[in-house]
């Protein structure tokens, strides 16, 4: 992409990693340094609040359309059975987590809410990780619901769904 040249368009969803789902209210021009610059203002709705991110860095930051419907159902099929044991401390899975969220693909975000579903039957997560599963869990409900055209609840009670399977 170059310069402020426009990926999506006003009232477009778009995922905004460890963000949440928005969706493009107005794409603005702005003057800083001189310069006039492209701006999304996106609204991100688990925050109830309002970002402006300039156009020519919404690919770097990680900001990307909703996914196919293929792609959503493969991610939810993918969290089918239980997960290997880890011997991994809680830090380690944390930094593990962030990391796949961070990589902002459906299917990393389903690979933490599998991980850290099966590991909350073993033990209780620690704050931060069930932090990290609540809002992975939530993104994948939100994209997943988008994507496939089904409620939230039909898409819940799926993942859980495949997770015990």
């Amino acid at each position: 992409m170059e310069g402020n040249e426009v990926m999506f368009t006003v009232g477009q969803h778009v995922v905004y990693p460890q963000q949440g789902m928005g969706i493009i209210r107005s794409i603005e021009e702005k003057k800083h340094g001189g310069a006039t610059e492209k701006y999304y203002s996106i609204y991100l709705k688990n925050s109830d609040m309002n970002i402006m991110i300039p156009v020519n860095r919404a690919a770097s930051i990680g900001i990307r359309s909703v996914v196919t419907a293929e792609e959503a159902k493969a991610a939810i099929d993918g969290i089918k059975g239980k997960v290997r044991s880890s011997t991994q401390d809680w830090k380690q899975r944390l930094h593990q987590s962030q990391e796949l969220l961070n990589d902002g693909a459906i299917a990393s975000i389903a690979k933490v809410v599998q991980t850290l579903y099966h590991r909350s039957k073993i033990k209780e997560l620690p704050i931060q990780e069930k932090r990290i599963y609540e809002g992975a869990l939530s993104l994948l409900i939100e994209e997943s619901s988008l994507a496939l055209n089904l409620g939230e609840e039909e898409i819940s009670a799926l993942i859980l769904e495949r997770l015990e399977s």
